[in-house]
């Protein structure tokens, strides 16, 4: 860091008289010709004043004490100089100035910045946050509150007190006390990380204790239905309409491809004839509002007749709550036999995987209806299975049948 030209003045604001006869003493701070300036707090008669030494004139013991009080200000600004210069990127006038006044005194803290960013995302909701999104930031918070009371038996922190120290012991916490995985205590650190960032982007710290923590995402395999599956559940009759209902709600998601709030938000207006004459699903993922559109297979066409006018506020489908719609997706699998871990979100998995990806549509084409903007992403959800692998070798084995007899005739096989 470069060195600062660093200077203070005294000096009288003559132009203002009080009624004692006095002028206010100023002081003018000057960094790299950076001017600040501002009252000292301090006043005495104008004839007392030396001009050239910039303190009071004579050696009484009135001047003696004015002057040793602007000594006492001259060494606090340098201090707060000095130690700016030494803290912070940067030093300015009105840096040294606020901290002389105090105006910096009071640290930001962590909690106190995280409430702002999470009361500024609820403000946010509708328009480019959602509700789910708030949630996570709500959790998160809660999450660092607990495990300051438990580990520090704090209620708050300083932003500048936070260090390597303290994010190994979150995530520890977080592993232990909380018993979150691996995944989950990635994301909740994540989260943590993002309001370190905000207090370093805006000058409140200058280190970031995140700089040799290393979060680490585990590749979990969420799992896909097969074609066999697919029709196990579909062949099952239940007793109870609202598994039917369930039923019916993830079976279109295995053929469209669209996640739970997207399906739980579609209307009739999504619904469009597109150039080829044939109705297609037109809508926006509301977690990237990335485009999303799917032509209907027969089978998610069906299902939307059988709903027809059936449910109210102009909802397409019978969609409950997530919670509810995984603790009766359990109950399916376990009546269908099925031994996977059946959640909602693994129907858009068995799309990518099953019903289009190994049925030879191309990645580029199921990326495009799933809403990834990144191809990487599509790879997540859509597994090669042994039964394209089986396909595509066939075909190339088709494909090798003239070489393959001049092979033969060399016997080479």
């Amino acid at each position: 860091m470069s060195k600062s030209t660093f200077k203070i003045l005294f000096y009288l604001r003559k132009n203002q008289v009080n009624k004692e006869g006095k002028v206010c003493i100023m002081i003018r701070l000057s960094v790299n010709g950076d001017v600040s300036q501002f009252s000292s707090k301090l006043d005495l008669e104008a004839e007392l004043w030396d001009v050239k030494l910039g303190k009071a004139a004579g050696n009484s013991q009135k001047s003696r004490q004015l002057n040793n009080l602007l000594d006492d200000i001259h060494t606090s600004l340098k201090n707060h100089y000095h130690d700016i210069e030494i803290h912070e990127t940067s030093v300015t006038a009105e840096k040294v100035r606020n901290a002389f006044l105090g105006f910096s005194t009071k640290q930001c803290t962590l909690l106190e910045l995280f409430r702002k960013h999470n009361d500024d995302a609820r403000k946010l909701v509708g328009i480019n946050k959602t509700e789910a999104t708030l949630a996570k930031y709500d959790r998160a918070y809660r999450r660092v509150e607990e495990f300051m009371k438990a580990q520090y038996n704090i209620t708050d922190i300083a932003l500048k007190e936070i260090n390597h120290m303290f994010i190994t012991d979150f995530g520890t916490y977080l592993r232990t006390v909380s018993k979150c995985n691996e995944n989950t205590t990635a994301k909740f650190m994540q989260t943590f990380r993002m309001i370190i960032l905000l207090a370093k982007n805006n000058g409140w710290i200058f280190n970031d204790p995140f700089s040799n923590y290393k979060i680490r995402l585990k590749r979990v395999d969420r799992g896909y239905l097969t074609d066999q599956e697919i029709q196990q559940v579909l062949e099952k009759d239940f007793d109870s309409k609202r598994l039917e209902q369930v039923r019916d709600v993830f079976i279109f998601s295995c053929f469209t491809g669209l996640a739970y709030i997207d399906v739980k938000q579609l209307t009739a207006n999504n619904i469009c004839t597109s150039f080829d004459g044939k109705q297609w699903i037109m809508t926006h993922r509301q977690k990237t509002d990335t485009p999303v559109n799917v032509p209907l297979l027969n089978i998610p066409l069906t299902i939307l007749k059988k709903y027809e006018g059936e449910l109210p506020k102009g909802q397409l489908l019978p969609v409950l709550s997530n919670q509810k719609l995984n603790s009766y997706l359990k109950e399916i699998a376990d009546l269908c036999g099925i031994q996977k871990n059946v959640t909602f979100h693994l129907a858009r998995h068995t799309f990518a995987t099953t019903t289009t990806l190994s049925k030879g549509v191309p990645i580029e084409t199921v990326s495009k209806m799933l809403g990834h903007t990144n191809i990487r992403t599509t790879q997540i959800y859509a597994r090669i299975t042994n039964e394209k692998i089986s396909r595509d070798m066939q075909l190339l084995s088709s494909k090798l049948e003239e070489i393959e007899k001049v092979a033969l005739n060399k016997q080479y096989i």
